[in-house]
């Protein structure tokens, strides 16, 4: 949710600020604006915002638009108050000597307000951040009243007051401050929302996702919860609030301007569910060890011995990696014959099941920042059990705080609606079923066997990428319905879970997915001729028990998509359309038969004219509970 970018450089710092800001519009967002400290001999900071889109900024910033060598960036996904002109970011403090951007929440901002207000200061917008500007302010005229002072203390100062007022904060923050009289200064801390810090040829960067920094920084920090960043064009350094100075240990970007570009694509999200063959090897590069015939995995942390006493794994996300977790539960439970149960992590940290010491939880994440599966993740750690977490971002809170974990590598996901690392979490779910099959029972033979499925994926999935034209057609027959229904059975229950979720994302259709077996059970009575049915039909054990689900949508007057496995005729006869994709191993199938139900969502919301890649009220990384 909500972005930050800031820079302090030697050069006009606005074209970094706004390309920025553009790089993080895939994080949702209502609102977004600018703050440029002038830098002259009457320095001043001019802010400039409004609600909607950067499109709206860029027109409000004029033909003659404020310069400065140091400024601020946000992007803001409404919380405390609307989507207004008034509560977007950045807001002044006191008569305009701070100015801060934030994302997070201040949980006692009524209490900070109600006092602020009897010290004299006047509230400009309805947020909960407008209150950290002022209460800098405040104590700026304690910690740094003498500007001379200021400067030749090494700005220590500014950082002190920044401190004392977040001392005074409960909540969560990704800050970012700027000072007045301070004209190449950037303070910036962190607690519990991300920050990273850049350092670039022509000065040093700030943003809370790598995606910002992409062609501007070679090497980026990652602050940690309770370090503070202090920021000039020259210099660069770091305070933890109980420990003081900070040794900076500094890593590459990883993140390349290539990765967050459309290239030939319309969409960010239609240029992601075609990097998914490529996605998928990165995922699988250097995990498979064929000599003894299992998977690995340099960054767990564990040895085999500790893994082999686990008796029970908790899988916990949310969204799009909770079903993901389905999809593993089944995977693990079939390939090594351990109890996996799946938790909606904003539960989990709530309903303290009874959890033995040989049990192992999974974080599952893209961002590595989503709100309660941090905190569901803290939690299970305050008990003492071991968690790992598997993430797409490197250096994200969760992958920190995790006590080891399996990186993705399926690099930038820009659209909000996750596509590539959906299927990347799924494949690392099936290493790790392969991995603790051969810790327990699997044979040498059975887990060769699954190597070679493994590695003809990416193929498949680029073969059943082919059904692109044929999906299209399918969306321009049905994207005027307002109901859908998702049915598969087994390893495609969770797929038809996460089909309908990427419907209702990105072009706001109802959409349900259900087991195919509990149609009749209840969604049945919603079966007419203006709602489909999509049924994932693989051949299998339970391939004639779902045709006979299909005979009974037919029956009703349902329209039915059904998506098949190459060859299929039989499934012809009773679907009003068909959509084909190659044979996979079981385990394996939802990373294949997912590919058409993106596909199909992502032309039906073309076709009804949405914003695919910044659906409505969505945010890409959930940072609030």
């Amino acid at each position: 949710m909500c972005g930050i970018v800031g820079c302090t450089a030697n050069g006009n710092v606005r074209p970094f600020l706004l390309a920025g800001l553009r790089r993080l519009e895939y994080r949702g967002y209502d609102s977004a604006g600018v703050v440029l400290n002038s830098g002259d001999d009457s320095p001043q900071l001019n802010i400039v915002k409004t609600a909607g889109r950067i499109s709206h900024l860029e027109g409000k910033l004029g033909a003659n638009p404020p310069h400065g060598t140091c400024g601020l960036g946000h992007t803001r996904w409404a919380t405390h108050g609307p989507a207004t002109t008034a509560n977007a970011h950045p807001h002044f403090g006191g008569d305009g000597a701070v100015a801060i951007v934030h994302n997070g929440v201040i949980e006692n901002f009524d209490a900070l307000r109600s006092r602020l207000i009897g010290l004299g200061y006047q509230f400009r917008s309805e947020t909960d951040s407008e209150c950290l500007a002022h209460l800098i302010a405040e104590y700026l005229k304690e910690f740094a009243s003498n500007a001379d002072d200021v400067v030749r203390r090494g700005y220590q100062p500014l950082v002190r007051a920044v401190q004392a007022a977040l001392a005074e904060a409960r909540g969560t923050w990704g800050l970012a401050v700027v000072f007045r009289d301070f004209p190449d200064v950037i303070v910036a801390s962190r607690l519990g929302s991300p920050l990273i810090c850049g350092i670039g040829d022509i000065g040093h960067f700030l943003a809370s996702d790598a995606a910002a920094l992409a062609g501007v920084a070679n090497n980026v920090v990652y602050l940690r919860d309770h370090e503070t960043a202090l920021l000039t064009s020259e210099n660069m350094r770091i305070y933890h609030r109980d420990d003081g100075a900070v040794r900076i240990t500094t890593q590459q970007l990883q993140v390349s301007p290539s990765g967050v570009d459309l290239s030939r694509f319309q969409h960010f999200m239609l240029k992601e569910i075609h990097e998914q063959p490529e996605s998928l090897e990165n995922a699988m590069r250097g995990r498979i060890d064929t000599d003894v015939a299992t998977a690995k995995f340099g960054s767990i942390q564990l040895t085999p011995q500790q893994l082999r006493q686990i008796e029970r794994i908790v899988l916990t996300g949310c969204g799009t990696s909770w079903h993901a977790g389905l999809v593993g539960e089944y995977q693990i439970e079939a390939l090594a014959r351990l109890p996996v149960e799946v938790e909606y992590a904003s539960e989990l940290r709530y309903r303290n099941p009874p959890m033995d010491h040989r049990t192992l939880l999974f974080a599952i994440t893209q961002s590595g920042e989503t709100a309660d599966t941090l905190a569901a993740l803290r939690e299970t750690k305050r008990k003492g059990h071991l968690t790992l977490a598997i993430c797409n971002v490197v250096g994200s809170t969760i992958a920190q705080e995790a006590d080891g974990g399996i990186y993705l590598h399926a690099g930038p996901e820009v659209g909000v609606a996750s596509t590539k690392a959906f299927t990347s979490q799924c494949l690392v779910l099936a290493l790790l079923a392969l991995y603790f099959g051969r810790l327990r029972h699997l044979s040498f033979e059975a887990g060769l066997r699954i190597i070679s499925d493994l590695r003809s994926l990416p193929d498949k999935v680029a073969q059943a990428l082919e059904c692109d034209a044929t999906v299209r057609r399918i969306a321009d027959r049905f994207c005027h319905c307002n109901n859908f229904l998702y049915l598969g059975r087994q390893f495609n229950f969770p797929t038809a879970l996460e089909g309908a979720l990427k419907l209702k994302e990105i072009s706001y259709i109802h959409a349900e997915g259900y087991p195919a077996a509990e149609m009749k059970h209840g969604p049945i009575a919603l079966v007419d001729e203006n709602t489909p049915s999509v049924f994932l039909l693989p051949r299998g054990p339970v391939y004639e028990k779902v045709l006979a689900n299909m005979q009974e949508i037919k029956a009703r007057g349902g329209p039915i998509i059904a998506v098949v496995e190459e060859g299929d005729t039989t499934a012809a006869q009773l679907a009003d359309e068909l959509i084909q994709v190659p044979a996979v191993a079981d385990f394996l199938q939802p990373i294949v038969y997912i590919v058409p139900l993106q596909l199909l969502a992502y032309h039906i919301a073309v076709a009804r004219g949405c914003d695919v890649d910044k659906p409505r009220n969505l945010a890409k990384s959930v940072t609030v509970e």
